[in-house]
């Protein structure tokens, strides 16, 4: 494994492989297209980044020294290149192992959106920057009118049912309903009375954040647009993941006497950062990688207390 310094941020195009990799250290945004995996994402961004560091100017094979000469007379010391050390026998320079990529928000297959990696030493920081719980944002697009085996459009529809009655205020109503017995039932198996001074002074201390990792807390939900059949919710949550954003569209269409199917869900914040800042497929690049690591990184020396926040989490209280 290669090892690496920090070195001050540069600001021109990299075209030493060897300085690249040393700035190659540090949070960045991507956009994860649907129908992806994510071990898919990750290795194709270390698969490009390997591409582009070897396809630079690399380090050169050592010198291999040798004595040549006739032993009884003055003997010569030669150098010439290594061919042990040469990347026609050894393999590139730069190779898949060498990278350690992470992220922070882990999306399933058929979400897209905003992802935050870590790369080489700056894992550390994204295992900071998940231990202090920040909420993700979506917007998770539905359908009325039929259900399917797996909660989203992919899957096979079992069920169908009207539609035609249900209007937007009447979603706009469920959704509140929905958010506030969310948050309701976290305060219940917190064992905190919702109208006493404890739940009071919870509140009012910032977002709350459940002692349990596994279990999910909606902290909003509410629809953006609707055009019958399909609607539009914007979810702010933490502990999600993907079938439980499914199974609030199924539940949403439950409580509107009908059925509703998930068709789209996506990231568009995460803590600090927004789709804005996240780099395309098509720009999965190294300069553009180091680019964004740059501004990714001024985000957080500008919001240093994210990665210190004590935000009241809710515990099991005893009786």
């Amino acid at each position: 494994m290669k090892t690496r310094t920090l070195i001050p941020k540069i600001k021109h195009v990299v075209s030493d492989a060897r300085i690249a990799w040393n700035v190659l250290n540090g949070v960045f945004a991507v956009y994860k297209p649907p129908a992806v995996t994510y071990l898919n994402t990750r290795d194709t961004i270390i698969y490009r980044l390997c591409e582009d560091l070897n396809s630079m100017q690399v380090r050169p094979p050592i010198q291999h020294v040798c004595i040549e000469g006739d032993t009884t007379e003055k003997m010569e010391v030669v150098t010439h290149p290594s061919y042990a050390d040469h990347p026609l026998v050894v393999g590139p320079r730069y190779q898949l192992k060498d990278f350690k990529l992470i992220c922070a928000n882990y999306l399933n297959t058929n979400s897209s959106g905003l992802m935050i990696c870590g790369i080489n030493d700056s894992t550390k920081l994204i295992h900071k920057l998940k231990a202090s719980k920040p909420p993700s944002s979506y917007k998770v697009k539905g359908i009325l009118g039929q259900a399917t085996d797996n909660y989203f459009k992919t899957g096979k529809i079992v069920e169908r049912s009207t539609y035609k009655y249900i209007k937007r205020d009447v979603i706009d109503r469920m959704c509140a309903s929905m958010q506030a017995a969310h948050q309701r039932k976290m305060f219940e198996v917190s064992g905190i009375d919702i109208q006493s001074q404890a739940a009071y002074e919870f509140a009012v201390k910032g977002l709350m954040r459940p002692a349990n990792n596994d279990i999910p807390m909606v902290y909003s939900i509410k629809c953006v647009d609707f055009t019958s059949p399909e609607f539009t919710l914007e979810i702010v949550a933490i502990n999600e993941n993907e079938m439980y954003l499914k199974t609030l569209v199924h539940d949403l269409g439950i409580q509107l006497h009908s059925v509703a199917t998930c068709t789209q869900i996506l990231c568009f914040r995460y803590a600090l950062f927004n789709l804005d800042l996240a780099l395309l497929p098509k720009h999965w690049e190294l300069q553009n990688i180091l680019d964004n690591i740059e501004q990714c990184h001024d985000i957080l020396n500008q919001n240093r207390s994210l990665l210190k926040q004590k935000n009241p989490i809710l515990t099991k209280q005893n009786n």
